[in-house]
């Protein structure tokens, strides 16, 4: 393993002392979830720091309560689950503000909660997209999750469908992609 502190496109790094190994599978799916599967719902704003590696969220939870964080993301450019470094920082509602004030792309979805998976539905120029993602404490775990049939297409080495990517893309861009996977939102 490689510890660096710079980029590591393609390089291992060490996990060190905060950061975990982030393992997950993203998949694409036609639809959102029927209102019957799903278990929980919360509604997510993501801020992408410009020029940093930084994302900002905030999580809104039906009971009103909402939480925030500070997340690193170092990804490694490699084949399956293992997506690269994940550190998070929670934060206070003041400490969310200040932050928030920084120049950031913006993405707003609706997550839902339908074990084994987190859907994500996107809004915005991104509307019409609809993600599932598994995340996995170990690589033997990662690689023998069974998809629900709901999804239509794993796209876990497809960097365009990372928040970093997304974030980005244009509303063209999106419908041309999902039209690679054979997916063609309706109000395109």
């Amino acid at each position: 393993m490689t510890g660096e502190t710079g980029g590591t496109r393609g390089r291992w790094v060490d996990p060190g002392k905060y950061a975990r190994i982030e393992r997950e599978r993203r998949f694409l799916l036609a639809a959102p979830p029927a209102p019957s599967d799903i278990t929980d719902t919360w509604t997510i704003g993501d801020r992408y720091l410009v020029g940093t590696r930084l994302r900002l969220r905030c999580v809104e939870r039906p009971d009103g309560g909402r939480e925030f964080k500070l997340t690193q993301k170092v990804p490694v450019v490699r084949p399956g689950a293992v997506q690269g470094l994940i550190t998070n920082t929670y934060l206070s509602p003041a400490e969310y503000d200040l932050l928030a004030s920084l120049p950031a792309g913006v993405l707003s979805k609706t997550r839902y909660r339908i074990p084994p998976v987190g859907v994500d539905v996107f809004d915005g120029p991104l509307r019409g997209l609809v993600l599932a993602e598994a995340e996995f404490a170990d690589d033997e775990e990662a690689r023998s999750f069974v998809p629900p049939p709901e999804c239509v297409a794993e796209v876990t080495d497809d960097p365009r469908f990372t928040g970093g990517s997304l974030v980005e893309a244009t509303r063209r861009e999106l419908l041309r992609w999902l039209a690679e996977y054979g997916l063609h939102p309706a109000n395109s």
